[in-house]
């Protein structure tokens, strides 16, 4: 046998083994149902953590600008304000100076102690809309910041009041300018998710993990990574065509 023939002999029993795994690890026994239920708990805390953290995020920026804005103004601000700056300023620092794997654990065997173990998920779903909130602040808090003052003050002197004018003409140019950070905040919430498992949350890395811990093939690894990665490049597709949208309703 020339040396072709036999790297081409190789190559055609490496596929066929990698055949043989993946269908054993993937396919075999519903192996396939128990990924596409893990994925679906993925999908479902991801966007339920997206939803709570943007909420929370306007929640806490608009806070933090109005109380800026009232003592660039006027030199001092409200008393609730700068109650509610306060705890704004208290949740951002403990949110952002702790690990997300350390805030799920309390959320699920601290605070929510008694949730039975089918409910964890929505528990997993708090404790990541609450992280997300964080940093979702301080991209919209940048973003409204970047907007030109001579915006708000057209509002107000159109007769908007402060927060239609934050809600009709600062907050849109706003969330156009900070869409990619946005998106990478949600990719970086859908990563983040694959600790999810530490809570006993079958989500599609628990699942690899468990078949893995069966089967010991790496291909339930290789196969969610893939899975993941498409996930990623589809966010960044959407991302790409929303900002070409944008831009041709500029040039309008």
């Amino acid at each position: 046998m020339s040396a072709l023939e036999s790297f081409w002999t190789n190559i055609v029993s490496d596929l066929q083994s990698f055949g043989l795994q993946f269908y054993e690890n993937i396919i075999a026994h519903n192996r396939w149902n128990l990924f596409v239920n893990g994925f679906k708990n993925t999908i479902l805390i991801t966007l339920g953590a997206a939803i709570l953290g943007i909420v929370l995020g306007c929640l806490v920026a608009i806070c933090k600008v109005s109380v800026a804005n009232q003592k660039k103004a006027l030199g001092h601000c409200h008393p609730l304000l700068r109650i509610l700056n306060v705890i704004c300023d208290i949740y951002l620092t403990i949110i952002r100076g702790t690990p997300m794997m350390v805030q799920l654990l309390i959320a699920a065997f601290v605070i929510f102690v008694t949730v039975p173990f089918d409910k964890m998920i929505y528990v997993a779903m708090l404790a990541f809309g609450i992280n997300s909130g964080a940093y979702v602040a301080e991209i919209i808090r940048a973003g409204i910041q970047a907007v030109n003052i001579g915006q708000t003050e057209a509002g107000r002197s159109l007769g908007l009041t402060q927060a239609q004018t934050m809600r009709m003409i600062v907050l849109p140019q706003a969330v156009r300018n900070i869409l990619p950070a946005l998106v990478n905040e949600a990719i970086v919430l859908l990563k983040e998710t694959a600790i999810v498992g530490y809570i006993a949350v079958r989500d599609i890395t628990y699942v690899s993990t468990l078949i893995r811990s069966r089967t010991f093939s790496a291909i339930p690894l290789l196969f969610i990574a893939c899975v993941y990665l498409l996930v990623v490049l589809f966010m960044t597709y959407l991302l790409r065509r929303l900002e070409r949208r944008l831009a041709k309703s500029d040039r309008r």
